[in-house]
C-alpha cells in the first residue's frame, strides 16, 4: 500500500513566480500593511525591503512566498516595535494611574532623523541663495523677525500684496527645490 504525502508533493513543484513578480505583485500591498502596523513610510519600506532580502537569501527554502513575506513583515513590525517600546500594555501595573501611558520616550531626536533635519535646514539655506535678494529679503523679514505683511511693506517698499505675492512665489520655489531632493512630498 502506498501513502501519499502532500506536503513533499509541493516541495518538488517548479515555483510559479520569480523573486522580481513577487515584489511587483506584492511590494506596494506590503507597504501598506507594514505602513499599517508600523504608522510611518519610511520605515515600513526598510522593512519591506529587509523581508525581500531575507526571501532572497533562503528563496529555494520557502514553499509560499506570498505568505511568508506578509509573516516577515508582521514579525519584523512587531520586533521593531517592541525594540523601540511603541507597545504598551493593556493592563497597568497596580498603583499605576490610568491618565494614560507613562511618559519613555526620549524627547532628544534620533541621530539619523536630526541629519535628516540638518540636510533639510541646509537645503532650504541653499534654495534662499538661489532666490533673488528682494524674494530672501521678505522670506528672512517674515521667518526671522515674524513681521506682517504691512510691516514688511514699510521696510521694502511693496504693497502688502506684493509682499503675499513675493513671498509665495519664493515659498513655492523653495518647496519645488525640497520636493525635487526628495525631503517634502
Amino acid at each position: 500500500m502506498t501513502t501519499v504525502r502532500p506536503a513533499a508533493a509541493n516541495v518538488d513543484l517548479p515555483r510559479s513566480e520569480s523573486i522580481e513578480e513577487l515584489f511587483a505583485a506584492l511590494e506596494s500591498p506590503l507597504l501598506s500593511y507594514a505602513q499599517r502596523l508600523l504608522g510611518e513610510r519610511t520605515l515600513a519600506e526598510d522593512t519591506v525591503q529587509d523581508a525581500f532580502m531575507k526571501l532572497h537569501a533562503q528563496f529555494a527554502e520557502v514553499r509560499e512566498p506570498r505568505r511568508w513575506l506578509y509573516r516577515t513583515v508582521h514579525n519584523l513590525a512587531l520586533n521593531h516595535r517592541r525594540k523601540t517600546g511603541k507597545i504598551v500594555p493593556l493592563e497597568q501595573p497596580s498603583g499605576a494611574s490610568s491618565a494614560g501611558p507613562p511618559e519613555t520616550a526620549d524627547p532628544e531626536p534620533l541621530p539619523d532623523e536630526q541629519i535628516v533635519r540638518w540636510e533639510g535646514i541646509g537645503l532650504v539655506r541653499l534654495s534662499l541663495g538661489a532666490l533673488d535678494e528682494r524674494s530672501r529679503e521678505v522670506v528672512r523679514l517674515k521667518f526671522d523677525e515674524d513681521l506682517s505683511y504691512k510691516q514688511i511693506g514699510e521696510r521694502t517698499g511693496l504693497t502688502a500684496g506684493n509682499v503675499g505675492y513675493v513671498l509665495h512665489h519664493a515659498l513655492k520655489a523653495i518647496a519645488a527645490e525640497l520636493a525635487r531632493t526628495g525631503l517634502a512630498p
